[in-house]
C-alpha cells in the first residue's frame, strides 16, 4: 500500500473552501487501485488551520498510472501558471510505503 499525504496550512475561517475542493468527487476516484481518500482538519490556532488530506492507493504501481493518466496531466496543464490562493499558508507533499497494518478488535465505520 502507497499513502499520499497532502497537509495545507490555511488562514484561520478559510479550511471549508480547501475540504469542499478535495471532498468533491473527480478524476481520481474512478481510478483503479485508489482505496480511499481522507480529508480532515486540525484547527491549529485562532491565526491557522490545517487540512490533511489522505490518499490511500493499493501499490506504488497504481499511484503510478494515476499520475501519468491523461486526466492527470491536463489538471496540472489547466493550473499552470496560476498562483494558490491568498490564504494558502504553504501546502507539504509526503509519500509513504505501508509496511504493516494491524487490525482492531473492533472496526467502526465512519
Amino acid at each position: 500500500m502507497l499513502i499520499q499525504t497532502r497537509t495545507i496550512l490555511v488562514q484561520s475561517g478559510h479550511a471549508d473552501k480547501v475540504i469542499e475542493r478535495f471532498s468533491k468527487e473527480g478524476a481520481v476516484d474512478g481510478r483503479e487501485g485508489l482505496i480511499d481518500v481522507t480529508v480532515m482538519l486540525n484547527k491549529k490556532s485562532k491565526e491557522s488551520e490545517e487540512v490533511v488530506v489522505i490518499i490511500r492507493w493499493e501499490s506504488e504501481e497504481a499511484w503510478k498510472a494515476w499520475e501519468k493518466s491523461p486526466e492527470h496531466i491536463q489538471g496540472h496543464r489547466n493550473a499552470r501558471g496560476q498562483q494558490p490562493p491568498e490564504y494558502v499558508i504553504s501546502t507539504t507533499v509526503n509519500m509513504y510505503e505501508v509496511k504493516k497494518v494491524r487490525q482492531g478488535q473492533f472496526q467502526a465505520s465512519i
